[in-house]
């Protein structure tokens, strides 16, 4: 399988609570809730789509719990977003979980992260998907482990939290395979990993 990584940020890079107020205040971050002002049909689209291709998913620890605490009281068979995360295998990566409640849920990492994840790649399918969960992204594309990157760039600045390139971060070159915006203005891009990037002078 093709690991992606969907990944929401703003124009400034931070990455930390798109979802609500209270999804991360790590730090005393205080601006939680960044991304909800501009969800549109266009960003729905868009999540479907991607959600259409995922044959299992790879959480961190904080994302599985926010995920584990809403999506399985979402219940509509139809919906196109919440049937998949309630049916297909998930697996989270912790070394203090040890019974997840969420149905077809499985723990990895505990021993060798990298492997296990090596390993989940290497079962047939098409996309495992990871949503948010920056510290394990961070952790795996040291690795160069990760595939793809759609990263949903909103335009709006807030000038402090965590981000998902941060110093020391591995030096990769990849290659923008496509790219949207919304209705309010949020850039979609699409990037495959191509390995090291190259060099020169002007």
């Amino acid at each position: 399988m093709k690991l992606t990584l969907t990944q929401f940020l703003t124009l400034d890079g931070v990455i930390q609570a798109p979802g609500g107020p209270d999804e991360d205040r790590d730090g005393g971050f205080e601006h939680g809730g960044w991304s909800v002002p501009y969800g549109d049909d266009d960003f729905g689209a868009f999540m479907e789509e991607n959600f259409d291709r995922v044959d299992a998913f790879l959480l961190g620890r904080a994302t599985y719990d926010i995920f584990a605490g809403y999506w399985p009281r979402m219940t509509d068979p139809t919906d196109p977003i919440a049937s998949r995360l309630n049916s297909l295998p998930k697996y989270v990566a912790s070394t203090t979980l040890t019974d997840p409640a969420w149905q077809g849920t499985r723990v990895i990492g505990r021993d060798d992260l990298v492997k296990d994840v090596t390993a989940l790649k290497e079962q047939p399918g098409r996309e495992l998907q990871m949503h948010g969960s920056a510290g394990l992204a961070r952790s795996l594309m040291a690795h160069d482990l990760i595939d793809t990157l759609h990263l949903m760039t909103f335009p709006v600045v807030i000038g402090t939290g965590k981000r998902l390139f941060t110093e020391g971060a591995l030096p990769t070159a990849f290659r923008h395979t496509r790219s949207r915006t919304t209705s309010t203005g949020v850039v979609i891009s699409t990037y495959e990993r191509e390995g090291r990037p190259e060099y020169g002078s002007y």
